[in-house]
């Protein structure tokens, strides 16, 4: 039995109006970019360093015949093209543009692509003189670090200046674009841009609903004309009400998919707290409710209807979400009867197995969903539980005993069919010897899982199947999906194996970063296990987004496990910090709700565990102190030496972790000390 003496008090101390490490803040300062560098140049154009952000001259650049030069934003980036033009020598004269996220589809020939297969269409401008010329609108383009001119005729245009109007977080100032209320550091300089890049990912993809994509090609073009380069495309569709929504990709979809903010909405509160695109996105799922059935719909519009049982699920999630991180009891009752009858659906599909049947392909992109499938019922699992908790906040208790009883049912039953205890993972149904990636992450997120040892072999499976490039999901042939990923990272912190999870961000999202092919700023929808650019589920490479919020889950992932600041009820009304460090030895994060203010500092040293944590007054919550492989004691104390005596209890949690609970909210210092 390890021993503990305690020492206990509180301090209420002032938060800094600085942005902590701002310099890793990868929103730009203002809406006005302009080209950093030449990425590569033909034909005849005098001086084309002189239009980017690096010239010192004034911007004079003559394009004679057929001339392109591609630049480089050095980011990805999203916006409206203007063009400042000189002497033209007819007034007959046109410059083209032409936009790409990866360095793989600069063109001088096509922009990457909008819709399934082809290549978009250059953005021609007619220039009859001087002046400045400014896409339309519906041409914004919502994804793009490269950007090309293009000449094709025999005469020639001076373009003296081009610049892009930059147009997602439309709600925020221009110069509020990186006031971002949260934030996170460690000792590893890898992880730290990748939690930036997260959060930059999440803001390139809001966007202004009234320019979502038209879609005006899906389900028309397919694969036959996947040669085209001439493929129409228009961002002018409104998918929302409000000003601003939160979407799947920056440049594609463009549309609000559910299943995409399960994991993009916990970065974003961690990060920015953009609560008001959430919500705008969420109404718009439930605007489209079929009032019968209760389905909702498996994305936002103008996407055609469709059926898909996890999409569905994960609508209902968002609610549940959006009450843990706000504490907004008001909009939770505003859609309660919607969220309870959107719940008959998938209960109405469970059969005498006690598992849900699943009767639409329809998910992620994953093939062979179907059947009582270990992913779709671990979501419900997941849901049902979630339902529970929000009638007892609403104390609407009449469904709650049902609701527990078919929870359990589902729990009993998945791991009596599904579960193979001699490999130790779930498999994608009865039917099947696969173990998915998506299914057995889930269960473990949503605690179908009977014991911590299945969790565990889960973890440790799951880590054997790596591959250089990162977590395949076998259930998308040859994919790796960060969307999925997100979920296993969840489950290597759930199984207690923080280095498995930390191993797999630098390997899987350090890659996503630093890969020469990707935006080095945003994260990608997915790819090749093999590290190809090829996303199974498409038949067009130029069609992957490379800024898609489902592959942020590092961003959350890092402050709720690694930094440990977890909100255990509304808005944090209750919390609980339990860092787990893996390999690092320093870890600084901090986060607001509509409560106030969380943050916990931990650092280790040779025998020395010591955390400073901070909470918002009236709330309560504990400190889980990691144990060293020692005896030894905990004191709590303030950060300026005056002690306040309250009544705390220190309990043994496990073999890793003691914990100090009944803290009230405030700011608090733990120290776990070895004794010899």
């Amino acid at each position: 039995m390890k021993l503990f003496s305690l020492i206990t008090g509180l301090t209420l101390l002032g938060s800094s109006l600085a942005i902590p490490y701002e310099e890793y803040i990868l929103a730009p300062k203002s809406r006005t970019l302009h080209p950093v560098s030449v990425h590569s140049t033909n034909g005849s154009v005098s001086n084309p360093e002189s239009l980017t952000t690096a010239s010192s001259s004034n911007g004079s650049s003559i394009f004679s015949g057929d001339a392109a030069t591609a630049y480089d934003f050095g980011i990805n980036i999203a916006g409206i093209v203007t063009l400042t033009v000189g002497s033209v020598s007819s007034p007959d004269e046109y410059i083209g543009v032409t936009f790409s996220e990866s360095s793989l589809w600069v063109s001088n020939k096509s922009s990457d692509a909008i819709a399934d297969a082809g290549k978009d269409e250059i953005l021609w401008f007619h220039v009859t003189g001087p002046g400045r010329y400014t896409a339309p609108r519906e041409k914004e383009r919502g994804g793009f670090r490269y950007m090309s001119l293009v000449h094709n005729s025999t005469g020639s245009v001076e373009v003296e200046a081009v610049e892009v109007h930059y147009t997602a977080m439309p709600h925020w100032g221009e110069d509020a674009i990186g006031n971002y209320s949260g934030y996170f550091h460690c000792d590893d300089e890898l992880l730290n841009r990748i939690w930036y890049a997260g959060a930059y990912t999440n803001q390139i993809c809001t966007i202004d609903p009234h320019y979502g994509n038209a879609l005006i090609h899906i389900f028309k073009i397919n694969s036959s004309v996947s040669d085209a380069v001439n493929v129409t495309w228009y961002n002018n569709y409104t998918i929302t009400n409000g000003s601003s929504a939160i979407v799947d990709g920056a440049k594609r979809d463009r549309i609000v998919w559910a299943g995409d903010m399960a994991i993009a909405v916990p970065g974003v509160v961690v990060s920015t707290n953009d609560v008001v695109s959430i919500e705008n996105s969420l109404n718009s799922l439930f605007d489209v409710q079929n009032s019968s059935s209760g389905l909702l719909p498996y994305a936002g519009r103008p996407f055609p209807s469709a059926t898909s049982f996890t999409y569905h699920l994960y609508t209902l999630i968002g609610v549940s979400d959006h009450y843990l991180y706000t504490g907004d009891i008001g909009y939770l009752a505003s859609l309660w009867d919607k969220w309870k009858l959107a719940l008959t659906f998938p209960l109405s599909h469970i059969d005498e197995t006690g598992l849900m049947n699943v009767t639409s392909p329809s998910d992620w992109l994953r093939f062979g969903m179907g059947g009582h499938n270990i992913e779709a019922n671990s979501i419900l699992y997941y849901t049902i539980n979630q339902g529970i908790a929000l009638a007892e906040a609403l104390n609407d208790t009449a469904p709650i005993s049902e609701w527990k009883e078919t929870a359990q049912r589902i729990k009993t039953a998945a791991n009596a069919l599904l579960w193979n205890n001699e490999l130790g993972m779930y498999t994608d149904n009865e039917t099947t010897t696969l173990m998915p990636q998506d299914g057995n992450s889930w269960a473990a997120v949503a605690n179908l899982t009977l014991n911590s040892s299945q969790i565990s072999s889960i973890s440790e499976k799951l880590q054997g199947r790596w591959t250089p490039y990162g977590a395949p999901a076998l259930e998308a042939a040859d994919a790796i999906s960060p969307f999925i990923s997100g979920f296993e990272l969840q489950t290597h912190f759930l199984a207690a194996n923080a280095s498995a999870a930390l191993d797999l961000m630098r390997l899987q999202w350090g890659f996503m970063l630093d890969d020469p092919r990707m935006t080095n700023s945003t994260f990608i929808e997915g790819y090749s296990s093999t590290g190809e650019l090829h996303y199974a589920p498409y038949l067009n490479d130029a069609r992957i987004s490379h800024a898609h919020g489902w592959a942020t889950g590092p961003t959350s992932s890092l402050t709720f496990y690694v930094a440990g600041i977890q909100l255990l009820s509304a808005g944090g009304k209750t919390w609980r910090v339990a860092p787990a460090l893996g390999d690092l030895t320093n870890v600084d994060a901090g986060f607001s709700t509509s409560l106030g203010f969380f943050s916990a500092t931990t650092t280790i040293t040779k025998g020395v565990v010591e955390v400073e944590f901070e909470a918002p007054s009236g709330t309560s919550g504990e400190v889980r102190v990691p144990i060293l492989n020692c005896v030894g004691r905990v004191v709590l104390q303030e950060v300026d030496g005056k002690c306040e005596d309250v009544t705390v209890e220190v309990v043994q949690a496990d073999s890793a972790h003691v914990v100090v609970a009944g803290l009230a909210g405030g700011r608090w210092k733990a120290t776990f000390t070895c004794v010899e």
